[in-house]
């Protein structure tokens, strides 16, 4: 799931097209060069990869610092929808002079095929044992040095619980970009994220789907625990 604007966002600095296309361009010339094995690759799939700045906090599966990218995906729209109305939550858990927006944020949400002998499954035995270690909310530690010892044997793929989804639906976090069957994005989906004091509205407009979290959610985490819905 990302956000609409990035269809769009160049759009509002130019008058034509044809100069969203060479705007687009010239920022694609100076961003760092996609890794060979994935040029082939849509940019919604190759992103994640290609990027040689700093990765400022870390992630679960990825360190801070100059590291290698990972994908990351859900197995159902309505976990990733979780997962994306949370990181917006702690957006104003950080900023708490900031009011709600006015209007629902729009995301497409896309699917895409992969496949892969080289997975490992933290649901599964025997890694279901350890399963406070993968689901802590704020201590990545011992994910990100599974990951280390993943790239170090080839796993090329990492399936986990979703820390986000107050269901526990099922995530992926893809180590590189081989497993990908096809180059594009498929089955899109628009979706709208309503913030208010009442808590969060997710909508999609086809197929019809409607998911609600409740103000107390996402409250696992200390970091949006105690945030001020009242603004």
């Amino acid at each position: 799931m990302v956000e609409a604007q990035h269809r769009v966002s160049t759009l509002k600095v130019v008058d034509l097209l044809a100069e969203q296309a060479l705007l687009e361009t010239l920022l694609e010339e100076t961003k760092p060069p996609v890794p060979p094995e994935c040029r082939h690759l849509h940019y919604l799939l190759s992103t994640p990869f290609r990027y040689g700045a700093a990765y400022p906090r870390g992630s679960r599966f990825r360190r801070s610092g100059h590291t290698p990218g990972v994908y990351y995906a859900s197995e159902k729209p309505r976990t990733a929808v979780a997962e994306m109305a949370f990181y917006r939550l702690l957006f104003f858990a950080e900023s708490p002079a900031t009011p709600w927006p006015a209007n629902p944020a729009e995301f497409t949400a896309f699917a895409v095929r992969y496949l892969t002998g080289r997975a490992i499954d933290l649901m599964a035995m025997p890694f279901l044992r350890d399963r406070p270690k993968w689901t802590h909310p704020t201590d990545y530690e011992p994910c990100q040095a599974l990951a280390d010892a993943a790239r170090g044997a080839e796993i090329e793929l990492i399936r986990y619980q979703s820390v986000r989804d107050p269901e526990a639906g099922a995530n992926v976090a893809l180590l590189a970009c081989k497993p990908f069957r096809r180059n594009t994005p498929q089955a899109r989906q628009t979706w709208r994220l309503r913030m208010s004091s009442k808590g969060i509205q997710a909508l999609c407009e086809f197929p019809d789907v409607r998911v609600e979290f409740s103000r107390d959610a996402f409250a696992n985490d200390p970091r949006v625990a105690n945030i001020d819905w009242e603004r």
